[in-house]
């Protein structure tokens, strides 16, 4: 398979959330975090658990840990070779459904608009 497009959600004014939201974690979960994008982005939709996995309604998640604590990485397709990296969140029991909510929405806007929302990783 081809190598899938990296892209990351864009608000508004300009800043992205899951590279904020990377830059507050230690030096070690961010390797393991971007890491896993990697893989995200040479294997695609063929990345499956313990990666990545299916949450709901077009939303997935990137699977990092880190000393027993669970990472996150929301993120969604547009089409079959780009992925939009929605934002990221430490984990207790499960993803929680509003930030399944967030991702989904984001995605919406990223559908109507995707110049304006999505951020290409270069």
């Amino acid at each position: 398979m081809a190598q899938a497009d990296v892209c990351f959600y864009r608000k508004d004014d300009g800043t992205l959330p899951l590279v904020q939201w990377l830059d507050t974690l230690p030096g070690k979960v961010q390797i393991k975090c971007t890491a896993r994008i990697s893989r995200l982005a040479e294997l695609g939709n063929e990345l499956r658990r313990p990666e990545a996995d299916f949450l709901r309604d077009g939303i997935h998640e990137l699977r990092a840990s880190f000393q027993g604590v669970q990472y996150r990485l929301l993120y969604f397709f547009m089409g079959r070779s780009i992925f939009v990296l929605s934002h990221g969140i430490t984990k207790e029991r499960e993803v929680p459904k509003k930030e399944i909510d967030v991702a989904i929405k984001r995605k919406e806007e990223v559908a109507a608009d995707f110049k304006r929302y999505a951020f290409r990783a270069e």
